[in-house]
Parts: structure tokens; C-alpha cells; sequence
């Protein structure tokens, strides 16, 4: 790990002066519908209006920024797997870099996310069952090219590029009592609670995983990486069987509790963030206002912040999640 990439507070802060505007200075969203429904004064972090509609090109932006850091060259190909939105961060800096990109994804990937990582550039591969299966080809697809897979949750820099949302957080929502993040491979957990333990030390840290996909939840939570049979959920953004051994690593000491949410409460929460504030959002960008939903009305706090992380979403089986109730 590149002492100048690690997730670091100083590292966050140089990200967010080098980061494409693009990705940056993202809207903080109150309103008094949310707050009466979710028991709470609830700040949501909108990363889902942005040309990927995700928060994922703040990361995959830094990394390929910054790889001459590390010993790759700026001239080398880019490959990665993703379940569609970091796919579509690394095409976006891909494009501005110049290099070719390729993303692996899975059979069962999507189309929405296929078609826009196409639409930015990259030559798309649908390979394996799900997305594990898919990172096992693009793994094997680098060995036989000779360049490096790009994974998200093993690059420190992937991580530093996502803590700048917890520095702007800060900036825009002051004192939490609890700030709920959804956790898939865990760059987004890492980079903005690193941030949060340095600035705001006081804030409890929550993470989120779909039940259905428990890995991460079951890795943090015994110290260990626990792999399971399969990640049955509708999140796709979460839906982790294989945790990465480099972000169990990078997040220790960085979480309070790690809590699982069912896809029905995936479901809901999205139903009620279209209703209430009139945003789209992907199940697993809906997951930590899903959490307010599980729990006891404020058991999290009077004061709580949540990162509506991705709004890629086939609009067809959206309108079917919230139709309902």
C-alpha cells in the first residue's frame, strides 16, 4: 500500500482537490417528510445526481488519477469487475485519461448498468453468475494480458476518492449522532469513516448489508473472512458472497455495528424516498434509510446522516418496487 494513496484525513483532502468537479460538491438532502417518517433529523448525501448517477467515479476518478503513485503506468489498460456502477466510474476516467477500459460483469448484471458502462466507452464482458463469478474472469482475463485488475475495495486510492463525501458531509450537515453507510466491498466504509474518526470522532458508525448477502457483516464481525454459498439479494451494489481481504484490513476500527436489511425494507425505503423527496434510488443506495426503517424509532439518535449512494435502476422493475404499498 502506497503510503501516499492509504486512506488518510490529508489524503481525503488532497482527493477532494483533484477529484473532476463532476463528482464533487454533491447536494445534502432535509425535508420534513423524510424526518417524520424516519423518526429522526435525517441528512441524506445525494451522490445519485451526477453523470454516473453513483458515487463510485469520486473513487475510481482518484485511482486512476493517481496509479503513477503507485508504479502503474498512466499508459496501461484498465480492467475491473463491477455490478455496473464502479464499472461506469472507471469508463469515466478512463475516457478523460485516454486508455482503454474493460469491465466484467455478470450474466445476470443489470442491462441498464451494461448499457451505460457501453455508452462511456468500455468494452464490456458479461461473464459468471454474479458478480464474484465475474471478478474471477476479469482476474484471469489481467494474468493473460499482464496488467493489473483494478479492484474496488483492495486500492487505498478507491477508498480516499469515497471519504471526500464524508468531508463534505461534515461541512454541510455539523454535529451527528449516527451516520448510517451502506457496505458492499467496503471502500466507501473505509474512506468516509476514516474521515469521520479523525473530524468527528463522537459520530457512531453504522454499516449496512443486505441479508440476503451477509459476508461483509459476518467477515467484520468475527475477525475473519467468512465467503458464503451465495448473495441472494435485489441490492446488487452489495450483494458480496467474497469479501476482499484488503478492506477487511483497511476497516478495522472504523465501524460501531454492522447491521443486515432485508430486500422488503430495500424495497420500502426506496418506495418512500420516490414519494417523499422525489429521488431515485438503487436498492442498495437506499439501504441505510432502510436501516432507520428496521430499527426502533431513534435508536440511531436525534441527528443522522445517510449516503444515498447509486440511482442505477431499471426503470421497469422500479416502477414495480414502487407501485406497491
Amino acid at each position: 500500500m502506497s503510503a501516499a494513496l492509504a486512506p488518510s484525513p490529508a489524503a481525503i483532502e488532497r482527493a477532494a482537490e483533484g477529484i473532476d468537479a463532476a463528482f464533487l460538491a454533491t447536494p445534502l438532502l432535509r425535508h420534513d417528510d423524510v424526518d417524520a417518517w424516519l423518526g429522526a433529523s435525517v441528512a441524506c448525501k445525494v451522490e445519485t445526481l451526477g453523470p454516473i448517477r453513483s458515487f463510485k467515479g469520486r473513487g475510481a476518478d482518484w485511482y486512476v488519477r493517481t496509479r503513477g503513485e503507485a508504479g502503474v503506468d498512466a499508459r496501461t489498460p484498465l480492467c475491473c469487475a463491477s455490478a455496473g456502477n464502479f464499472g461506469q466510474g472507471l469508463a469515466w476516467a478512463a475516457r478523460t485519461a485516454g486508455v482503454p477500459c474493460t469491465v466484467f460483469a455478470a450474466t445476470t448484471a443489470t442491462p441498464l448498468k451494461v448499457a451505460r458502462m457501453r455508452a462511456l466507452g468500455a468494452t464490456v464482458v458479461q461473464a459468471g453468475a454474479d458478480f464474484d463469478a465475474a471478478k474471477d474472469a476479469a482476474r484471469a482475463h489481467c494474468a493473460a494480458e499482464g496488467i493489473p485488475f483494478v479492484e474496488d475495495g483492495r486500492e487505498p486510492a478507491i477508498a480516499t476518492g469515497a471519504g471526500t463525501i464524508a468531508l463534505e458531509l461534515c461541512a454541510q450537515a455539523g454535529p451527528l449522532d449516527t451516520l448510517i453507510v451502506p457496505l458492499g466491498n467496503g471502500a466507501l466504509l473505509a474512506g468516509v469513516a476514516t474521515w469521520m474518526r479523525a473530524v468527528a470522532p463522537a459520530t457512531r458508525i453504522v454499516a449496512v448489508v443486505a441479508a440476503g448477502a451477509p459476508a461483509m457483516r459476518e467477515s467484520l464481525r468475527s475477525g475473519t473472512l467468512v465467503r458464503t454459498p451465495s448473495a441472494d439479494t435485489i441490492a446488487d451494489g452489495i450483494a458480496v458472497r467474497e469479501p476482499v481481504a484488503e478492506a477487511l484490513a483497511m476497516l478495522a476500527g472504523l465501524w460501531d455495528d454492522v447491521v443486515a436489511v432485508d430486500d422488503a425494507t430495500l424495497v420500502q425505503a426506496m418506495r418512500g424516498l420516490a414519494r417523499r423527496a422525489g429521488l431515485v434510488v438503487e436498492p442498495a443506495g437506499a439501504a441505510g434509510v432502510a436501516a432507520l426503517l428496521a430499527a426502533p424509532r431513534g435508536a440511531y439518535g436525534a441527528r443522522v446522516a445517510t449516503i444515498l449512494c447509486g440511482g442505477n435502476v431499471d426503470p421497469a422493475r422500479f416502477g414495480e418496487w414502487i407501485a406497491g404499498g
